[in-house]
């Protein structure tokens, strides 16, 4: 004789019971939203240095970005003068993080680590991101998923927020790049990913840090160019690549040279007009001009010795044209 099946009980749930289910799976879907929208579309990163005249313009610019989910981290290296007293007008728009750093490529780079937003912008304190800048750079990160880093045009302004010139920009080019910076840093976005990828500033570099990572991150693949003003670069007597122009141009140079073996020759002859400048040589009449080509020769035949290993055979013609010039003019 079989033994009977065995009854299994049925487990039923009360109405009271599917009440507060549907309301826990509303709560959590509730939670899930509040954690994606928590999560910073945009992160921007302002060093920052004993800048207090001007950094109330850049914050300004930052937080009338009206950006959804907007992270603004300012690292300040410990500034002296009234930053600190503006940072604290600001506590509830941004993080401020005050502490001594090596340099601006080091405050940057604790941005970087820090920075959870998935597009990561740097602007300096004074610098300043014109209106509707950062959503339209975001919706260029939406509409192509394909680009990582995105640039556009920008400005030259005075201690004013005077426009002194455009900044000089152009369409990409990576052969084109290695001759002329034109990107823009405040002016330049990326993913969180290239720098989870290509890694932080080189620390090293005191000027042309930006330079350099432009060069690193897009060797592989060509930034979106959004034709677009969409920042000021500013420009005052203080700033450090105008206070040390021959300063910068070696920096860049060896920077190139490291990182390409030789540097292009544009480089060189913009170092030597630099020196030459700096002499105090000037070209307003046709005498001076001949003087100063003529010095130019000079201090370009040093420059290519130093960088290149001695003046390339394509840029000899050149050379000797100038000294031919320098010297018939400099003695009639």
């Amino acid at each position: 004789m079989s033994r009977p099946r065995a009854r299994f009980p049925r487990f039923f749930v009360s109405d009271d019971s599917q009440k507060c289910y549907r309301r826990l799976e509303t709560l959590r879907e509730r939670d899930v939203a509040v954690v994606l929208m928590s999560q910073p579309r945009l992160t921007v990163i302002t060093p920052s240095y004993n800048q207090a005249r001007f950094i109330r313009r850049t914050i300004d610019s930052v937080v009338s970005q009206n950006v959804p989910g907007l992270e603004y981290l300012v690292f300040d290296g410990g500034s002296m003068d009234d930053t600190p007293a503006v940072l604290r007008e600001y506590a509830d728009r941004l993080t401020a993080i005050v502490e001594r750093d090596a340099g601006q490529a080091d405050a940057v780079n604790k941005g970087l680590a820090r920075a959870s937003g998935d597009v990561i912008g740097w602007l300096n304190s004074d610098d300043v991101y014109y209106p509707a800048a950062c959503s339209r750079v975001l919706d260029i990160f939406d509409m192509r998923p394909d680009v990582d880093v995105v640039y556009g045009e920008a400005d030259h302004i005075d201690e004013d927020d005077r426009i002194i010139e455009p900044y000089y920009t152009e369409s990409f080019s990576y052969e084109r790049l290695k001759d002329v910076c034109f990107l823009c840093q405040p002016a330049v976005f990326l993913r969180r990913a290239v720098v989870e990828h290509y890694g932080p500033l080189e620390t090293g570099l005191r000027y042309c840090m930006d330079y350099e990572y432009w060069l690193r991150i897009l060797a592989d693949r060509a930034p979106y160019f959004l034709k677009t003003k969409l920042a000021g670069s500013r420009l005052h007597a203080e700033t450090k690549t105008l206070g040390s122009k021959e300063a910068v141009h070696r920096e860049i140079l060896d920077m190139l040279a490291g990182k390409f073996g030789v540097p292009p020759s544009r480089w060189v002859h913009n170092l030597a007009h630099v020196i030459v400048r700096e002499r105090g040589l000037t070209r307003e009449t046709p005498a001076e001009n001949a003087q100063f080509v003529a010095a130019l020769v000079d201090v370009s035949e040093e420059a290519f010795a130093r960088y290149c290993g001695g003046v390339p055979a394509e840029e000899r013609p050149t050379l000797a044209a100038w000294r031919a010039f320098g010297g018939n003019r400099a003695h009639p």
